[in-house]
């Protein structure tokens, strides 16, 4: 009998799949979370972030992308809760990693999809 291998939310990451999903729900998940998920991949694209705060940032990102949430993500005004929990706690053991160049990525993104917000 087979048994059904446990996977990580690592695993379930890809990049096609994390701009497809923040594409999609950028305007109703709105600029905190879109922000936050934001400042996770930037950060991880530094060439010296260490191993395990690249894998804290991929877990993370990989349960945003998830079809699969604690709260479905189409839930009015909570949908996204649950994964702004995920966020920011992956954003405090990663935090010394957020640095200026990472914020200044994720603003130059942030100010196309969200126009009409005052930076």
């Amino acid at each position: 009998m087979y048994a059904a291998r446990p996977f990580t939310y690592d695993e379930a990451y890809s990049d096609a799949s994390f701009w497809a999903k923040l594409r999609r729900f950028a305007a109703r998940a709105g600029y905190e979370v879109v922000e936050k998920t934001l400042w996770l991949y930037y950060a991880a694209q530094k060439p010296d972030i260490p191993a395990k705060a690249k894998a804290v940032i991929w877990s993370a990102l990989g349960y945003f992308i998830l079809p699969v949430d604690a709260i479905p993500d189409v839930t009015p005004l909570v949908g996204f809760s649950d994964d702004l929990t995920v966020l920011t706690a992956a954003l405090v053991v990663v935090a010394t990693h957020i640095d200026a160049e990472v914020k200044a990525r994720a603003s130059a993104k942030l100010r196309a999809w969200f126009p009409e917000r005052r930076f």
